[in-house]
């Protein structure tokens, strides 16, 4: 027979306020058991991450690229890594910048039909490459001047956060084709000269 809902009440609180809730000794070993061999597992694979993580700096700096990634805003060898990777190191692979952006999928679709005409983003593309390239436009907020102001210049025609970041991006791999190109590294001045002028695009 249910208790009335005062004492029920009463009965679940003084139960939570004991100092544990006890448990057969078999079973507490169990969970001691599992608890143990999930830490473990935890441990092994943070340590195979570290060790993968130095093999993949290694050799990512081994590349002729690299230092031109790296002086790239918001890639540090890991995402540098991953970029260089998606993107291939075949200096002819990519005719133009707007080719590259077209692979990488920063660049935007335009759409237009009679009088509708649409701006939208593509979802057919390379996932891996899109998520790298999202995390240095997000990264590249915090240390590149010219980054910062380019997309503070797209929030301000109201286009929201995932568009404006993803714009920044498409601006970042242009960027970089033309780094690649003239097998220089990455200037702030230099990248963001024509967005200096804030009635510039």
């Amino acid at each position: 027979m249910p208790l009335p809902a005062g004492r029920e009440a009463a009965a679940i609180q003084a139960a939570l306020r004991e100092d544990r809730l006890g448990v057969a000794a078999p079973v507490a070993d169990a969970y001691a058991a599992a608890v143990t061999a999930h830490a473990r597992l935890l441990i092994a694979l943070n340590e195979q991450i570290n060790a993968l993580e130095g093999q993949v700096k290694a050799h990512f700096l081994a590349h002729p690229d690299a230092e031109i990634y790296l002086s790239m805003p918001g890639i540090g060898a890991i995402t540098g890594a991953r970029v260089l990777a998606e993107f291939g190191d075949d200096p002819t692979r990519y005719a133009c910048a707007k080719a590259r952006k077209n692979y990488a999928g920063t660049s935007p679709i335009t759409r237009a039909s009679g009088k509708v005409h649409s701006v939208q983003a593509r979802f057919v593309r390379n996932n891996r490459l899109a998520d790298a390239l999202q995390r240095q436009a997000f990264c590249a907020l915090q240390n590149s001047p010219g980054a910062r102001r380019y997309y503070d210049r797209q929030r301000a025609r109201d286009m929201d956060y995932n568009p404006a970041l993803r714009q920044l991006g498409n601006r970042l791999v242009g960027i970089l084709h033309g780094c690649l190109k003239t097998r220089t590294t990455y200037s702030e001045a230099t990248a963001w000269a024509h967005h200096a002028n804030p009635a510039a695009a």
